[in-house]
């Protein structure tokens, strides 16, 4: 009898364990992008592959609340937890919006004991935006 070929999606092939914690990211990014209504923290390695994020709304903030410097604290310090256990010492920290979250959550980056290498605003800034609409006639 001839040995039977195994499928590509059957579920002996699969890696067994948790790859997550294998990995040993020593610098990272961490971006921040922090708007009226919710603040993101993503944090990424060098080649910009996601290692960890965190939104305010994930932490157990509801509507407006999100918004709030706390907010944005309790979910900078949940992102980077993370990759602090993966052995993250230095980062970059881009940080983009003009929310309320953003002063707070770079707090809690640097309580975390993480070394950062530079901060640096990428914010939007319109070089004379676009085209106003046309004079309403009434």
């Amino acid at each position: 009898m001839a040995k039977a070929i195994p499928r590509s999606g059957s579920r002996k092939n699969r890696h067994t364990g948790s790859r997550k914690n294998a990995r040993r990211i020593p610098k990272g990014v961490i971006h921040v992008q922090a708007s009226f209504n919710n603040t993101i923290v993503i944090v990424t390695d060098v080649r910009g592959r996601v290692i960890s994020w965190s939104f305010a709304g994930t932490c157990g903030f509801k509507g407006t609340r999100r918004g709030t410097p706390f907010a944005a604290q309790t979910a900078a310090g949940n992102a980077i937890w993370t990759v602090v256990d993966q052995g993250m010492q230095q980062a970059e920290v881009m940080i983009k919006g003009t929310g309320l979250g953003r002063d707070a959550a770079l707090r809690a980056i640097r309580r975390s004991g993480i070394l950062l290498s530079f901060i640096r605003d990428i914010t939007p800034m319109p070089h004379n935006g676009c085209r106003p609409p046309k004079k309403r006639h009434v």
